[in-house]
């Protein structure tokens, strides 16, 4: 990373960082318990429960006046605390002072609060719609029924149809502008089909280059130079649960291979069916 990025800089996606930019981790937290696995989220959830019986545990330790508390032990306050929080109510303990019971008034809007949000924030998560789109690891330029084409292939990981599939191909190459200083251009890839009624297990995207491709006349050289960078985004309606679901994905100059084609998944066995070989979805060959 350069030295710059010593400072604070922060990631904002494929190879960019972010000088001056503002933190807000903390105001866009729905987005990011979102965002994070599972396994995160779970121990985050028990980390926030753990901390607010923590709290009042050292609030009941100092103010006393639980009955069924030993003297002088934190461990008790503690599970009292759990007790109030989660509502369990053993009956062992309980408050006999008035500053201990406004104590356990403060605990239980705490913990209804703190239950209807955790709540929230798990069906939130649990019911949003991810898609589980695959993209080949490497995208190709070889000849494709005579002229020069760029593809890769992308497809549902799920078993399941997603419906009235559209897919966005852009790249981006570093040019000259008039003052002759570097300058990052985006164009859309015309593709020779961007909509598929129903993507399944494989869909192999092309992009013709011809006179008016932004990749005409580049080669492996070339793109790097240019730093090529082609950006995909798919999205569909899943068939199961009804609703958008999206992908993307990035190549960059050295995931992009000249001359040379992805392998054939598909092959017709003797008795006619057909075989669908998803062990190949990678796989790239010479070009013929």
């Amino acid at each position: 990373m350069p030295a710059t990025a010593q400072r604070n800089l922060q990631p904002a996606g494929y190879s960019i960082w972010v000088d001056g930019a503002k933190r807000a981790r903390l105001r866009d937290f729905y987005h990011l318990f979102l965002k994070m696995r599972w396994g995160w989220a779970f121990g985050l959830i028990a980390l926030g429960f753990f901390a607010i019986n923590l709290i009042f545990a050292v609030v009941y330790f100092i103010v006393g006046g639980i009955d069924g508390v030993a003297s002088g032990s934190f461990f008790d306050s503690l599970m009292f605390s759990i007790e109030t929080l989660g509502t369990i109510g053993y009956g062992v303990m309980h408050p006999v002072s008035h500053a201990a019971s406004v104590v356990v008034i403060l605990e239980s809007i705490t913990g209804i609060i703190t239950i209807a949000l955790i709540t929230g924030l798990v069906f939130s998560k649990f019911s949003r719609a991810v898609g589980r789109f695959a993209f080949s690891t490497d995208a190709v330029v070889c000849t494709h029924l005579g002229k020069p084409t760029f593809m890769f292939r992308c497809g549902n990981e799920r078993s399941n149809t997603i419906v009235e599939t559209r897919i966005h191909v852009s790249v981006a190459l570093t040019i000259q502008d008039d003052r002759g200083k570097p300058f990052y251009k985006t164009t859309d890839l015309t593709l020779t089909r961007d909509r598929l009624g129903g993507l399944r297990r494989g869909w192999q995207v092309m992009h013709i280059i011809d006179d008016d491709s932004p990749l005409k006349g580049l080669d492996a050289a070339g793109a790097k130079q240019a730093e090529l960078e082609i950006e995909v985004t798919l999205m569909g309606f899943d068939d199961v649960t009804m609703q958008t679901v999206h992908g993307a994905h990035q190549y960059s100059d050295e995931h992009v291979l000249w001359k040379r084609r992805l392998a054939d998944t598909l092959t017709i066995l003797d008795n006619g069916d057909m075989l669908l070989d998803v062990t190949k979805f990678n796989d790239t060959l010479p070009e013929e």
